[in-house]
């Protein structure tokens, strides 16, 4: 049996420990990582053979959220984990995301890494726990693979970068990072910010970084001693490509040539994105066809020469297209490297709905809609973290006619429900508070076509969409998507980049923000990461273009409108006793159903008292407003009422002051027969009669909690000459009276 390996490096001032020997043995690699009390097995394992007839890297990151970490037992009838949810579909990218670039280009054998959240701290984060596990799993496993890497969380607090905050110090920050990479470059940037400057953003990354170098010394030996003791796998060999350097040679005299012609005559023309595709396959098909004519023999002796043929195409035609933006500053449009496609923005694009905006960049085109509803629409979140809802959402579709496929629709993937919650964090740093818009806000972005960064599209049509519904957000945002090509030490940073550019280029990097600064990023690298210096002029870049694409956008809305749409409901809200919470509810919420039936409108009741009457209807927000407040009037010692006379006895009568709603009693007091007038009554029913409006005033409640009513004292209130005489009837029989007298006739 082989030895169990720990090893423990502080980070941020707790404990991260790898573990290796004791879990998950028959895995290719497996690494218990515990940071604190949180705990994540991350397993990778590899198919011994590669996958036939593919030209990609089949990699499958899986995170999997168990409800047993946070001491929680699933919802619904099964009580069991099902298909995985959205934090744990962005968990998994988070970590396919920066070890991706790091496995051999031409490895075809099936990936699959495995993160299992097993104990949750909620002050270690488990996905940045996922991330080492993956990198020390892969390292220690057969897999080639040209890491390790490490990652780390990020905050500012006063403007002072702090390293995996706990739960406290992430709700105080105004900056949510997560930043991965090697012991020399950054490989990926996540982020949600409050409207941070650029400068404080790259410091941020930059101390992340710093710790990050730490982290992966620590898995580096962590390596060389599961090496000594046999937990590390020798690794396996790559096959490399079936293509002899001679014959390379003679199709690289083919193809160069023709690819070239097309690529630079359809940059003279400005081909759109179809023209291109359709010119480049054509192209394409002629070169296969004189590579291949005359070696019938071969092929069938080596049926996998045609896909070896189109990937030296493949890298030809990226080689051409990367050596025009080095060398001539020249981009495959005809583009300057910082020139942004045609802007066009619109809103009202839709009659009834609440709110909608058409951002159209280049071929990108992007529809988003606003819809707003009551609190009580908020997303339920049944995850591992603290929140439990959320009242912004923002989901993002990409139909396959955007572009121009003809395929089945599928429930979203992780690409929609990545790109979805970029849009989403990109906002909801200008997105008013509960308290200043009490609505719960869906935005959704419709993609109509797509040429390159639909995710930043998203962002923009947004912004014109949640101003045209009349949310008062803070700032317009907008959002560019950035690229990168560097061969050696020729570096180009490209502005706006589009589809082909994305595929051929290095770096994908995705800027959103207001005028005043960063509320989102993204960064995936294809090479071996970044430095500083290429961070710095891309985010500058990022910052010039955001700037344009606001002007544009403020140019065809410079505000939230001032009314919201005549289809989107009217929230009111009222502040009750907490303690009167039940008055409204009911037993088995009978009351509330009441309301609800007789008024049409929506409520919901909050545990501070706050409760929020939503209605497309203003005279029934009112009329529900009327019976809430009915149900839980307090009486007001001292306060006069107008109240209804419901019975008479013969030693008063009792007056309704609050009346009642929904068939219930409303309330009432006794007005006894001696506080119905100043004068004696001899009988109740010479002053009032039942069904009687008369002016009572609350004077207390006897000792059993009844009221007590009077309409002497709203009617007749005594005047100042009687309390004088009574204060006078009073020294008199003291004494004092005639002790004053003597004085004064002294």
């Amino acid at each position: 049996m082989q030895g169990v390996l720990r090893k423990t490096l502080s980070v941020a001032g707790r404990d991260l420990t790898l573990e290796a020997g004791r879990l998950a043995r028959q895995a290719g690699g497996a690494v218990l990582v515990t940071y604190g009390g949180t705990m994540v097995l991350v397993t990778a394992t590899a198919s011994a053979e590669p996958r036939q007839g593919i030209d990609f890297f089949p990699l499958t990151v899986d995170y999997e959220e168990r409800l047993y970490a946070v001491g929680k037992i699933p919802g619904g009838f099964i009580k069991r984990e099902g298909r995985p949810g959205e934090n744990a579909i962005l968990s998994a990218r988070l970590i396919d995301r920066p070890i991706r670039p790091l496995f051999p280009k031409d490895y075809r054998n099936d990936v699959h890494v495995v993160a299992t959240v097993l104990s949750v701290d909620q002050d270690c984060p488990p996905n940045v726990a996922g991330i080492i596990g993956a990198s020390a799993a892969l390292t220690i496993s057969d897999i080639p693979f040209a890491g390790p890497i490490a990652a780390v969380n990020v905050g500012l607090i006063d403007n002072r970068p702090i390293i995996n905050p706990t739960l406290a110090e992430d709700e105080a920050s105004s900056l949510h990072l997560t930043v991965a990479g090697t012991d020399t470059a950054i490989m990926m940037v996540e982020a949600g910010s409050k409207e941070i400057p650029e400068d404080l953003i790259l410091e941020s990354i930059m101390q992340g970084h710093e710790e990050i170098r730490r982290i992966v010394d620590f898995i580096n030996e962590f390596y060389a001693e599961a090496k000594e003791i046999g937990l590390a796998k020798a690794k396996q060999e790559v096959p490399p490509s079936c293509l002899e350097l001679e014959e390379e040679a003679l199709i690289r005299e083919t193809a160069l040539p023709l690819l070239r012609e097309v690529i630079y005559r359809g940059r003279d023309e400005r081909w759109q994105k179809q023209e291109r595709e359709r010119q480049l396959d054509t192209c394409r098909e002629e070169i296969l066809e004189q590579v291949l004519a005359g070696k019938e023999e071969m092929l069938v002796e080596n049926p996998s020469y045609p896909r070896h043929v189109k990937e030296l195409i493949a890298k030809v035609e990226k080689e051409i297209v990367r050596q025009m933006v080095l060398n001539e500053n020249v981009r495959v449009d005809g583009r300057a490297l910082t020139e942004i496609r045609p802007i066009s923005c619109e809103v009202g694009v839709l009659s009834r709905v609440h709110g909608s905006g058409l951002f159209t960049r280049g071929e990108t085109q992007v529809l988003t809609v606003t819809t707003l509803g009551s609190i009580s629409d908020e997303q339920i979140l049944d995850d591992l973290g603290v929140e439990e809802s959320k009242r912004y959402m923002h989901h993002y579709n990409f139909p396959p006619y955007s572009v121009g496929e003809a395929r089945p629709i599928r429930a979203p993937g992780r690409r929609e429900i990545g790109h979805g919650a970029l849009a989403e964090r990109a906002l909801e740093a200008v997105i008013p508070s509960e308290e200043e818009f009490p609505y719960a806000i869906r935005v959704v972005s419709e993609v109509l076509g797509s040429n390159g960064s639909t995710s930043m599209g998203s962002v923009c049509a947004s912004t014109l969409s949640l101003m045209d519904a009349g949310v008062p957000i803070k700032a317009p945002v907008a959002g560019i998507a950035m690229g990168l090509i560097k061969e050696g030490d020729k570096v180009a940073v490209l502005t706006d980049i589009q589809g082909l550019e994305d595929a051929l280029g290095d770096m994908d990097f995705k800027v959103a923000g207001t005028k005043d600064g960063v509320t989102a990023l993204q960064m995936d690298i294809k090479i071996a990461g970044i430095d500083r210096a290429i961070l710095q002029r891309a985010l500058e870049q990022a910052r010039q273009a955001r700037l344009h694409i606001l002007d544009k956008i403020l140019a065809t809305i410079q505000a939230p409108r001032a009314e919201l749409s005549p289809y989107a409901p009217r929230i009111k809200i009222i502040n009750i006793d907490p303690d009167k919470i039940r008055d409204i509810i009911g037993p088995g919420g009978k009351i509330i159903k009441k309301i609800i039936e007789e008024t049409g409108v929506n409520i919901d009741v909050e545990d501070d008292g706050r409760v929020f009457i939503a209605s497309n209807d203003m005279e029934a927000c009112k009329r529900a407003e009327e019976i809430i407040e009915a149900l839980t009037q307090e009486i007001e010692t001292g306060k006069i009422y107008n109240g209804k006379v419901t019975k008479v006895t013969d030693f008063g009568a009792f007056v309704e002051v609050v009346p009642g709603v929904l068939g219930m009693a409303g309330k009432e007091g006794l007005v006894h027969i001696s506080q119905l007038a100043n004068e004696r009554v001899g009988k109740v029913e010479d002053v009032v009669r039942e069904g009687d409006y008369i002016m009572v005033k609350a004077i207390g409640f006897d000792p059993q909690g009844r009221l007590k009513l009077s309409r002497k004292e709203a009617l007749y209130p005594r005047p100042v000459s009687n309390e004088l005489r009574n204060k006078t009837r009073m020294r008199r029989e003291s004494g004092k009276e005639h002790s004053f007298n003597s004085r004064r006739h002294r």
